[in-house]
This record gives C-alpha cells, sequence and structure tokens, in this order.
C-alpha cells in the first residue's frame, strides 16, 4: 500500500519537516493544527478565537486530502489550560456537529505559544 502525502496550500504552513496530513487506504491521517494563519501569523487573540483557527486549518486540511471532519474517528485535542475545556467543546461542535462523533481524547499538555493544537485521524471507507 503506497501513501500518499497531502500538504493544503490554504492552511498554515507546517512548523518543521512534516506533511499536513498522509492518506494510507481509507486512512487520512492529520498532523496537529494550530491557530496559524495560511501566511504564517500566529493567531494572538482569546481562546476562542484560537480554537476556531486551529480547528479551521483541521478542516482545510481534511478538505486538501479529499475528505472531511465528518470522516474523523479520532480526535486529539490538546490544551495548554485545561479551564478552557467547555469553551474548547462549544467550539468543537460548530465544526463536528452532535451526531455521529468521533472518539476524543483531550489533554492538557505545555504548549509553545499556543492555547490549542487538535490532530484526527479519518476514516474514507465504507
Amino acid at each position: 500500500m503506497a501513501k500518499k502525502i497531502v500538504m493544503a496550500a490554504d492552511a498554515a504552513p507546517a512548523g518543521g519537516p512534516y506533511s499536513h496530513a498522509v492518506i494510507a487506504g481509507d486512512t487520512v491521517y492529520l498532523a496537529g493544527a494550530c491557530p496559524v494563519l495560511p501566511d504564517g501569523t500566529w493567531v494572538r487573540g482569546s481562546f476562542e478565537e484560537q480554537a476556531r483557527a486551529t480547528f479551521t486549518n483541521l478542516r482545510k486540511v481534511a478538505e486538501a486530502a479529499g475528505s472531511s471532519l465528518s470522516d474523523a474517528v479520532k480526535v486529539g485535542v490538546y490544551l495548554r489550560d485545561f479551564a478552557d475545556f467547555p469553551k474548547m467543546n462549544e467550539i468543537y461542535v460548530e465544526f463536528f456537529g452532535t451526531e455521529n462523533l468521533p472518539v476524543r481524547t483531550t489533554i492538557p499538555v505545555a504548549l509553545n505559544g499556543f492555547d490549542i493544537e487538535v490532530d484526527a485521524i479519518l476514516y474514507t471507507g465504507q
């Protein structure tokens, strides 16, 4: 099985030597998305602004891979401050809806300059 590398031109640039996504068979692995604009500018606003920018980047990468967030089977959310968990949940629903939700892990971590990072695994098969 060959893997296909995906770089999304309209998402934040990769912050290092990695791909935005890798397609392997019917599975798409999305790298961690952060609150960075496509021109490389960091979103320094409120948690809500950072979260929406992060989920928007994740969505753009999923779409560049020919998929969508509705295909997500596993999502990882990493928060600098776990007190932002309720706000994250509200914004999460804007991007993932309330039905047929993927499994999710949310953990507090020491992020370098951001309040949130999110990655996902998508399944595009039948």
